[in-house]
């Protein structure tokens, strides 16, 4: 799968704050991605990642 900072993704748990949608923010060894709803980051690594991954949405800039 190919990620790309912007994209954003659904994951398969809520976060505490009660959305499952995320931004990603930086891409590399790591993934780095940012919850739409509190703007809480964190950093997963990216075979945890694509195991919490439900569905990507897609680059944020083309909803404007």
């Amino acid at each position: 799968m190919k990620y790309k900072i912007g994209d954003q993704v659904i994951m398969k748990k809520n976060h505490a704050c009660g959305t499952n949608l995320w931004t990603i923010t930086r891409v590399g060894v790591d993934i780095k991605i940012k919850c739409v709803n509190c703007n809480h980051e964190i950093m997963l690594d990216r075979l945890e990642f694509e195991k919490k991954l439900k569905r990507i949405i897609g680059d944020n800039s083309e909803n404007i």
